[in-house]
């Protein structure tokens, strides 16, 4: 079965071809470390995670690089402003390098929770410094950096292609709107490395091109991703506020830089929005994970929430939508809960297919959720081969589907579910409903099951 992705480059889904065969080269944007990822950011990551998934279920070997921000993000997208990093710094009273790993220890903790795969190599700005000065002289060399007074930037106007990726409209680009001009030769141009204003008050600088500074956002992932994955690789991925200037200025630089094409596959998932509005940190953001675990949720809620809609389509969060969700989550667990291995049928190979087709259509992850609610509740498949497929769909879907808690049980709710299984097998439905009545009320429930029970809770 033929994997289909969308593909910016070309705005249509195409067939996944691999350079090499049964192998995969992957990078994704990471997280800039000076604060707590919002529930808008971790959508991202776990579409990311979905699709290493589908890769990993389509038995190819995944390389997955993310890198780790942790300089030279300046608090805005058009090179101006302080540097997340050192401005997060200082309003703590800390070390930058602190603030970047305790972050991004916390960032980690979130994958863990929420079922994401860990990349392959993380890879921190300020530990490849080096292959970001050596990626700037290329450029140099090969005509594309100019310096100003702040800085080395990359001209846009000598890269044909520009424009291309994002479709901007270079001409109705208004000067001021998306960056101010300055001592700039284009709107669009970008700086590759910024001199420090005043050398010695920044934590983080380093001495290059006969001066300190440090680098400019964009030229990170340029030589991060080739460091690791070779100048040609397969699929990159990011939010879609990444095209017009990030990703647009990645492909610029990187192509200008080796003369090759730098990226087969971009994807690129739809925010989270909450009341129309994009979710995210620099407006206060909206929840993180902790603070939804506060609230009563679990974290695989929120990742079953975020697979009932394409990873394309804006997802709006709300608590209702986010309760619909735990009640759709904990029901679909349930009914796993209650299928009866033993219980004779067909093996539902078909919908194993249709499953299959669902997420290498796009990743196509609302239906494939479908699939799964059709196969539970079959009347035709054996208990067994339900069990099976649902375990293979879990690979992809990560939810723990399978997975039982563990509960810790008071004597008094033992005592009455003993009780009340005595009950049961005297005929006594009276009394048994009546002591699952005093379980419930002790915040547990009894699953009835073919071998006996099971007490989880309620």
């Amino acid at each position: 079965m033929v994997l289909r992705l969308f593909n910016t480059l070309a705005r249509k889904k195409e067939d996944f071809i691999p350079i090499k065969k049964g192998e995969v080269g992957f990078y994704s944007c990471g997280p800039t470390v000076y604060w707590f990822q919002t529930i808008g950011n971790l959508r991202t990551y776990i579409f990311n995670d979905v699709l290493k998934r589908v890769l990993i279920y389509n038995d190819y070997k995944v390389k997955h690089v993310m890198n780790v921000t942790d300089v030279g993000h300046l608090t805005s997208d058009a090179d101006e402003g302080e540097d997340k990093m050192e401005k997060a710094a200082a309003k703590e009273g800390k070390k930058a390098e602190d603030i970047a790993n305790y972050y991004w220890k916390v960032f980690r903790e979130d994958f863990k929770k929420l079922n994401i795969i860990e990349p392959t190599i993380w890879c921190k700005a300020t530990e490849h410094i080096k292959e970001q000065i050596e990626l700037i002289k290329k450029l140099g060399y090969n005509g594309y950096v100019y310096e100003t007074s702040d800085g080395l930037y990359f001209d846009t106007s000598k890269f044909k292609n520009y424009a291309k990726f994002a479709k901007l409209n270079l001409e109705g680009l208004e000067g001021g709107k998306r960056i101010k001009v300055g001592e700039k030769r284009n709107k669009t141009d970008f700086a590759l490395w910024k001199y420090s204003e005043e050398p010695g008050k920044r934590q983080q600088e380093w001495k290059a091109f006969g001066k300190m500074g440090f680098p400019g956002w964009h030229i990170e992932c340029s030589a991060m991703s080739m460091k690791y994955l070779g100048e040609h690789f397969d699929i990159h991925t990011g939010g879609i506020d990444h095209i017009p200037i990030h990703h647009t200025n990645e492909i610029a630089q990187s192509e200008a830089a080796t003369g090759k094409k730098f990226v087969n596959y971009w994807l690129h998932g739809a925010f989270l929005t909450f009341k129309g509005e994009k979710v995210s940190k620099s407006k206060g953001g909206l929840y993180t994970i902790s603070e939804l675990q506060e609230l009563g949720y679990k974290p695989l809620e929120y990742r079953y929430m975020c697979l009932l809609t394409h990873y394309r389509s804006s997802l709006d969060f709300s608590i209702e939508n986010l309760n619909a969700a735990k009640n759709g989550y904990e029901g679909l667990k349930n009914k796993i809960k209650l299928i009866d291995e033993k219980s004779h049928g067909e093996k539902g190979t078909k919908l194993l297919e249709d499953f299959n087709e669902a997420i290498n259509d796009d990743m196509n992850m609302p239906l494939a959720l479908q699939v799964l609610q059709k196969l539970i509740k079959s009347e035709e498949i054996s208990g067994k081969s339900k069990l099976e497929i649902i375990k293979k769909m879990d690979e992809v879907l990560g939810l723990d589907l399978l997975k039982s808690e563990k509960v810790s049980i008071t004597e008094q709710v033992k005592k009455l579910v003993e009780e009340r299984w005595e009950a049961k097998k005297e005929k006594n439905f009276r009394l048994a409903d009546e002591l699952r009545l005093k379980v419930a009320e002790l915040g547990f429930k009894i699953l009835d099951k073919s071998h006996g029970y099971e007490i989880e809770k309620a």
